[in-house]
């Protein structure tokens, strides 16, 4: 009996690991809410599926915005709740992996002529219990890592989003724009045709004019094709079911602005800030804690023990008789080198990994902030060089036509390389309004890759079979 209050005085020691009160969103939260400016939740119940569908439908209701896009997705996208489930699923195995294992009781009945036997074995590993307190730190900082995996996730859905909703107003502006342009190329067919049936316009200028808007038109359903994917990509990153819902994007893409504000050490503010580099760092961390365990417990996988009480009742009265057994496997044919060298693999190629996302998380800083500066400047000679020309040669084109110095021909070449320059100047802005985004992902994190992350450990497992 005395060994088994021990046992439990033990076992309540060690005490009991618990669930956090919101599986660990509020580190989720808070990351997202300081760089992405949005906010997330994570659904968990019908009364929160009510209360975001009512707040998405309320979103949608304004214009749709860059930020309000956000914002819809960061709700209402299922592939994030998936991964906040994810995160859920980690704490669990965090806390079992740090639960003490659960001790075994047995009994067994044997009788014989006019004797009859009982004998009751409570039995616990050991090895579990004197490496939990390693156990739960690791599991501890898995979940720390898988925090922040959460928040990449998140992180990377945002950015996604501001990429679609950038395509899809870009896109939406590239088809207004041509349809002014084919009123006016409409207008110019239908006018030299009409000439032409008083003899005013020739064959050949009718028809350089209908080739001019057929033409034009092909342009035309080559970007309302392109539009309606970005929008539909747009859609399903935020989550929406309908094909067709009602809500409006702005009429043109935001303003390029003036100037560009230095980013002193880009390459610093990304190797600081990078998510991926911290989960990289993370698992560094957690392996080498996995090594030392390892080496802790190289020659022993096994080490239990059960206390017995066993009671006869014979003719005579009875008997009780108490004691302990102790079951420790040899490391004979494997001396735990198997086990440890795996553990030792497995943090140096956490070292490689770690410095190879270093590296190439710079590079990517640097390599995004030379796009953001170069896209800026080319977006720049559109608005401020090109379009303002091709303005006044499209003026003088027209003055020119009107005072019969200038031949349908030349008037058609105008408007082409006009209609030209302006949908390459949407392209402009919208090129460098992605490298802004990127330029973003690079710094934070968030980007297309991820960061693999090794399985947790399990050995010495807490609840492991008796190797009988």
């Amino acid at each position: 009996m005395r060994y088994f209050i021990a046992l439990g005085l033990l076992l309540l020691a060690t005490g009991c690991a618990e669930f956090s009160p919101d599986a660990g969103m509020s580190t989720v939260t808070a990351a997202v809410r300081d760089k992405v400016g949005g906010e997330t939740v994570k659904i968990t119940s019908a009364a929160d599926a009510e209360r975001v569908r009512a707040r998405v439908d309320a979103l949608l209701g304004e214009p749709l915005t860059s930020d309000v896009a956000v914002q819809v997705a960061l709700l209402n996208n299922r592939n994030l709740q998936a991964a906040y489930n994810d995160l859920g699923l980690s704490e669990i195995s965090g806390v079992e992996a740090s639960l003490p294992p659960n001790p075994k009781l047995s009994l067994s009945r044997l009788a014989r002529t006019g004797v009859v036997e009982w004998e009751f074995r409570l039995l616990e590993n050991i090895l579990a219990l004197a490496t939990l307190p390693a156990r739960k730190e690791i599991a501890r900082q898995r979940f720390a890592q898988a925090q922040q995996v959460a928040i990449e996730s998140t992180y990377r859905l945002a950015l996604e989003v501001r990429r679609a909703w950038i395509n899809a107003v870009a896109a939406q502006q590239v088809v207004a724009y041509l349809e002014q342009s084919r009123l006016a190329a409409d207008a110019t067919s239908d006018l030299l045709r009409k000439l032409g049936e008083t003899g005013g316009a020739t064959k050949f200028e009718q028809a350089r004019a209908a080739a001019a808007y057929a033409e034009l038109s092909a342009q035309l359903a080559h970007a309302r094709m392109r539009a309606r994917q970005d929008r539909e990509a747009l859609l399903r990153l935020l989550g929406l079911w309908d094909g067709t819902p009602n809500f409006r994007l702005p009429g043109q893409l935001p303003a390029l602005p003036q100037r560009l504000e230095p980013i002193d050490n880009v390459e610093a503010e990304a190797i600081r800030n990078r998510v991926d580099v911290a989960i990289a760092r993370q698992e560094l961390a957690i392996l080498a804690k996995s090594v030392n365990l390892a080496e802790a417990t190289r020659f022993i996988s096994l080490f239990e023990l059960s206390g017995i009480v066993d009671t006869e009742r014979d003719p005579d009265g009875r008997k009780t008789r108490g004691g302990f057994e102790l079951e420790l496997e040899i490391p004979i044919f494997d001396g735990g080198q198997v086990k440890l060298r795996r553990e030792r693999e497995s943090y140096m190629r956490a070292v490689n990994r770690l410095a190879a996302r270093a590296a190439a998380a710079r590079s990517e800083a640097r390599s995004a902030y030379q796009t953001w500066r170069a896209t800026h400047e080319i977006a720049g000679q559109y608005q401020n060089r090109v379009l303002p020309l091709r303005r006044v040669i499209s003026q003088e084109t027209l003055l020119r036509y009107n005072g019969m110095l200038a031949d349908v021909f030349e008037l058609l070449i105008e408007t082409r390389e006009r209609v030209a320059s302006n949908v390459a100047a949407i392209e402009a802005r919208r090129a460098f309004l992605l490298a802004e985004v990127d330029l973003r992902a690079a710094v934070i994190g968030g980007g297309p890759s991820a960061f693999p992350i090794s399985s947790p450990i399990a050995a010495p497992a807490a609840n492991a079979a008796p190797g009988h």
